[in-house]
């Protein structure tokens, strides 16, 4: 008979791998259907029972879910702790069966990184008692149905949310005890409530929580426990949740004495408190948090003293540290054997960053400093060595170029910093330097000035003794522009790269920019490929004036970017500076007193915009929602436009089963703004979304985001754009960087029919 048993303890590990001696023939020959099992590659999960006094009027039988994790993997305790879910049971049972709560076992803490979360892992029993009620009758034809919709999230370095419906078709209402010892174990590792008793003002068992007067710690002191735990370490589990600092560390950032028969402890306040009880429950057992050992003892004691005002209210979310975990967990994940990363993962690595770094020449971002790169192959007074030498030049300008921008990212992330590739055109002033340079450029290109005419004397020599250092600038300038964009190939490598080693992640940025270089190496070596080119002449000065083209666009895009950042008032102050800066050089270049008074009027302009409105062109805006996304409650379905993305937002779709696609985008991202307007503006994707019900989000990057980097590297990217569908109990499913029609729609037809 499943009845308490006070006086038995467990000393030995909390949950076992092995199975329990259940007769699975036996079972088999209670169930009517198959139905009672889930398997999914994390946890297999199965609906259990025990009656061992049947199923009569005024008795009580036993229901549970039982669960086996895969090595590595946990499901959550009722208070997850810092992130997570709880696993919620909801039983659709006949007239006259009422289902109590969950007898919830004794936890485990799992620490991420500077989080915590509370748990279980190996096998796991939870156990639900069901009363028989006067009104229950069995049916008079078939058997008795019970069914459960369950979820849970499953986590190891990702997390996963899984749900099954189970049900039970019970032959009879005779005794059934089959899995008496699963649920006898089970019941063993529940905690036994302890009673609030007090004999003449002196405690008996039981306890009091007080808040410190700056609010900062609880004490918590507990009366009654069993003499044979006096002078042990306890480990105590906030059953309430928001309150308590879960990551404190036993022994250092929480403390515990013994004074006589009294247990107390100072437990650290969380400095993200959410509520303020007027009691709080615990559950307090021996051993280390990490393994504590039955039996434990539930208590809930009043709280005495005073709570500081909380911080304004955040809007309720499913999970609001659950992103911030994830990263964390990922960070301090054992990483796989050096062998395996240096043989096979770091090839691969290399050999998508060529290929991508190749692709990148295709890619919209780069096609303005193809126009410097063009004029140099088509000069007629340049010899063979000299090609060669700019080739080199060029070549080593872009691999140091990738190689120092992904250093300076790699220290950064070290130092804390949520950063992904393209991050230096998530801040204004790059931005803003950016669109000088290129304005000066394009003035260039346009004949409006010539840079000997503004250089001096002896730095003009030095350009023209020393060429080859003009096709090493080139190089970094033609990384500064494409590194935002990320060609197919270059992803996954990124993603890759921020994980491995310091050594071998500059081998995968230096293998980008060998790829990128290696057009215009090869053009410089083999003269049949500059052969190719049309012969020098007349049409060079048209086509130099033509090539200033592209960079004003450029810089029309960069003033978008940074309108996106600073608002419309930054961008009008850029574009007044830029337009200043245009008449300085075209007044520099006239002759005579002319030069001197349009050029000094020109500085004086400049200096006053630079002084009064260029701050307004450097100070980001304040963030705004996206314009075209619809105002929606969490539970409620969107799929005829664009929403802002966040992680609440997207688990609970996710929750309430409905699938959600994500486009990572950045305003500064050429590529996501031609996906945007071609493949995810196309009638039949948009249809298709429709059809299956997909909710749209759309994270914007084109500011830094902590969010939406700890999102991509989730997905094992470091850069945009990325395409994400993500499903209800399944991985999320990646597209490529420039996504067709047909990759989109079949992408759809893997999601489940709505």
């Amino acid at each position: 008979m499943f009845t308490p048993l006070p006086g038995q303890t467990q000393t030995g590990p909390l949950f076992s791998s092995k199975a329990a001696s259940a007769s699975v023939s036996d079972t088999a020959a209670l169930l009517g259907g198959d139905s009672h099992v889930v398997n999914t590659e994390q946890v297999r999960a199965e609906l259990l029972v025990h009656a061992p006094e049947g199923i009569r009027t005024g008795k009580t039988f036993w229901l549970g879910l039982q669960i086996d994790h895969q090595t590595d993997w946990h499901t959550y305790w009722q208070n997850p702790g810092d992130s997570g879910l709880p696993t919620r049971l909801e039983w659709q049972l006949p007239a006259g069966l009422q289902a109590g709560d969950i007898a919830w076992p004794l936890p485990k803490k799992f620490p991420i990184g500077t989080l915590a979360n509370y748990g279980y892992e190996g096998r796991l029993l939870l156990t639900v008692p069901v009363t028989v009620g006067a009104d229950f009758r069995l049916p008079d034809t078939g058997p008795l149905a019970l069914a459960l919709q369950a979820d849970w999230l499953v986590c190891r370095k990702e997390c996963i949310p899984q749900e099954g419906r189970f049900s039970l078709k019970l032959a009879s209402a005779a005794p059934q005890t089959p899995h008496a010892r699963s649920f006898e174990a089970s019941q063993q590792l529940s905690p036994q409530p302890m009673a609030q008793l007090q004999q003449g003002g002196t405690w008996i068992t039981g306890g009091q929580t007080t808040v410190s007067a700056d609010g900062q710690q609880l004490s918590l002191r507990v009366h009654g426990l069993p003499a044979s735990w006096r002078g042990q370490t306890l480990s105590a589990f906030p059953v309430t949740a928001s309150v308590v600092h879960n990551a404190a560390v036993q022994g250092q950032d929480w403390t515990q004495n013994w004074q006589g028969a009294v247990w107390s402890a100072q437990i650290p306040v969380s400095e993200e408190r959410g509520d303020s009880p007027k009691s709080m429950r615990w559950v307090v057992a021996v051993g280390p948090e990490s393994a504590p050992k039955a039996p434990a003892f539930d208590i809930e004691t009043p709280v005495q003293g005073i709570w500081p005002a909380l911080a304004q209210a955040a809007p309720a979310e499913i999970s609001p540290a659950l992103a911030k975990a994830l990263a964390e967990n990922a960070r301090s994940a054992e990483m796989p054997a050096p062998s395996s990363t240096t043989a096979l993962g770091l090839t691969l690595a290399v050999l998508g960053a060529m290929v991508g770094g190749f692709l990148l020449n295709l890619m919209p971002c780069v096609f303005p400093v193809l126009a410097i790169k063009v004029m140099g192959f088509a000069q007629a007074d340049t010899s063979q060595a000299q090609h060669r030498a700019a080739g080199i030049a060029y070549t080593v300008g872009v691999v140091l170029s990738f190689m120092l921008l992904g250093g300076l990212m790699l220290a950064l992330r070290a130092a804390g910093e949520q950063l992904g590739w393209g991050f230096q055109l998530q801040s204004p002033p790059v931005v803003a330097g950016l669109a000088l340079l290129f304005t000066l450029l394009g003035l260039n290109l346009a004949g409006v000035f010539e840079f000997g005419q503004m250089l001096p004397s002896s730095l003009v020599t030095l350009q023209s003794r020393h060429p080859t250092v003009n096709a090493g600038l080139s190089g970094v300038l033609a990384v500064a522009v494409a590194s935002p964009c990320t060609a197919p190939f270059m992803g996954a490598s990124l993603g890759l790269a921020i994980a491995l080693p310091v050594w071998q992640a500059l081998l995968v940025f230096a293998a980008m920019g060998l790829g990128m270089a290696v057009p215009y190496l090869a053009a410089s070596w083999w003269p049949g490929i500059a052969r190719a080119l049309p012969r020098p002449g007349a049409w060079m000065e048209t086509f130099r004036q033509a090539m200033a083209f592209p960079m004003f666009a450029t810089v029309i895009w960069l003033l978008w970017v940074l309108g996106q950042q600073t608002g419309i008032d930054g961008a009008s102050s850029l574009l007044a500076l830029l337009l200043t800066v245009a008449w300085l050089v075209w007044a520099l270049g006239l002759s005579g007193r002319t030069r001197w008074v349009l050029s000094g009027l020109a500085l004086a302009a400049l200096l006053w915009l630079g002084s009064s409105w260029l701050p307004l062109a450097l100070r980001e805006a304040p963030a705004q929602p996206l314009a075209s996304a619809s105002q929606t409650t969490p539970g409620t379905l969107s799929t005829g436009s664009w929403q802002p993305w966040s992680e609440a937002a997207l688990q609970t779709q996710l929750a309430a089963g409905r699938p959600v696609f994500v486009d990572f985008t950045a305003a500064w991202c050429v590529t996501c703004q031609y996906n945007k307007k071609t493949t995810l503006a196309d009638a039949r994707v948009l249809a298709d979304f429709a059809a299956r019900q997909v909710v749209l989000m759309r994270a914007d990057w084109t500011r830094r985001d902590p969010a939406i980097t700890q999102a991509l590297t989730a997905l094992g990217r470091s850069g945009v754009p990325v395409y994400a569908l993500y499903a209800a109990s399944r991985a999320p499913v990646l597209l490529s960087e420039l996504p067709s029609v047909a990759e989109v729609q079949t992408a759809l037809k893997g999601l489940p029919a709505p």
